[in-house]
């Protein structure tokens, strides 16, 4: 196990859905997206923190992360988003869960597990406007509101959608014809006699860039961890003059120095020989490697920060060690801490900052850090 911590501002996490409440105002409800560990940040951390904040629902992926948030007695209503497996069923309808569902199956199977318990599930249809990763499709939705308006077991708790192509350019036409999609899509779902369902379709940079999209449940991932979505939707903000969005990235990812070598001039350090001295240095290795989540391309491109100074990352990224060079920091000794990735305002390198490096996005980087790694709350 690597030596390496993460460390968690929770202060942050909290103002960041301050921030999000007051753009999106008292009427719409702020649901954060919890999935995949917090984004990395850890679920245990995260989700009280969003609770404190005033955030009275929770967005996962999966019925475990369910069962994980259930487990904190957090008071919070918990929206699945993915699919269920058959053996999944009835405890998330015994479990009072609101569950995602994209197809008639799906439906029918939940249907059957309310029957069984002579309870109803809460479903939330998610209707296909364009990214087609999961969806009901426009020609089922007569044939899906018929089975849900007919069974007594089945509550239409909420319809929702999501963007393909909001936050990755400062062009939205597409975005806006998936919100008419999905505005045609509820108006039908109204006039088949359903009613009474939350709306919700925004994203992080939907519910920075377009008012029009909060409508009841707002449902914000990186943003609510004090990351801009993209480049790009930070532009489109700016061009759109929408102030008043400070938001604080939370996370840091730290590790103690393990050891420092003297190394020759002409000497390689890491495997392939894929780095070699041009001048005798001092090499600090790091207990940290590619499967605690710190990519295998970063080395070589990337640095690290010890006694405030940015340290270049030297050969191959190994599995559970990494090798930088310390050369001018000659104080730098073993037990020193080593930061990974930080926020800009305490030095970085920025989730952002890595993603560039690796040619990845914010949110893989923070998703990637590996859950088992100890979390701490500051």
């Amino acid at each position: 196990m690597s030596q390496s911590w993460v460390e968690i501002d929770l202060g942050a996490l909290e103002h960041n859905i301050k921030v999000l409440s007051a753009r999106v105002g008292d009427r719409v409800r702020v649901a954060p997206v919890v999935k995949s560990n917090a984004y990395g940040h850890g679920l245990e951390l995260a989700a009280p923190a969003f609770v404190r904040a005033g955030a009275r629902w929770l967005c996962v992926h999966s019925f475990r992360e369910a069962t994980r948030l259930r487990a904190l007695e957090l008071g919070a209503e918990i929206l699945i988003l993915g699919p269920l497996s058959p053996e999944e069923n009835v405890p998330a309808v015994a479990a009072g869960f609101h569950c995602t569902t994209a197809t008639r199956g799906q439906i029918l199977a939940l249907a059957a597990a309310a029957k069984k318990l002579n309870s109803k599930a809460r479903l939330h249809l998610k209707i296909e406007t364009g990214t087609h990763r999961q969806g009901v499709v426009t020609g089922e939705l007569d044939a899906v509101a018929a089975l849900l308006r007919g069974d007594p077991h089945l509550e239409l708790a909420g319809v929702h959608s999501h963007f393909a192509n909001v936050e990755d350019t400062t062009r939205h036409e597409f975005a806006q014809e998936q919100l008419r999609r999905y505005r045609e899509a509820v108006d039908g779902l109204r006039a088949a006699g359903l009613g009474g369902f939350l709306r919700h379709m925004a994203s992080s940079a939907a519910a920075i860039l377009f008012d029009e999209t909060h409508f009841d449940l707002l449902r914000p991932g990186i943003a609510a961890y004090g990351h801009w979505p993209s480049r790009e939707t930070f532009v489109s903000a700016k061009e759109r003059q929408i102030k008043g969005l400070d938001l604080r990235p939370a996370l840091s990812w730290k590790v103690p120095v393990a050891q420092i070598q003297q190394v020759e001039a002409g000497e390689h350090v890491g495997y392939g020989c894929s780095h070699r001295l041009e001048v005798d240095s001092r090499v600090a290795v790091l207990s940290v490697g590619y499967a605690d989540g710190y990519r295998r391309d970063l080395g070589g491109r990337a640095y690290v920060r010890i006694g405030g100074r940015r340290c270049p990352v030297v050969g191959r990224i190994c599995m559970n060690l990494m090798m930088v060079d310390v050369t001018h920091v000659p104080e730098a000794k073993e037990g020193d801490t080593a930061v990974l990735l930080a926020p800009d305002a305490d030095g970085g390198p920025s989730a952002e900052t890595v993603a560039e490096w690796a040619g990845s996005i914010s949110y893989e980087i923070l998703a990637s850090i590996r859950p088992e790694l100890p979390r701490r709350g500051a």
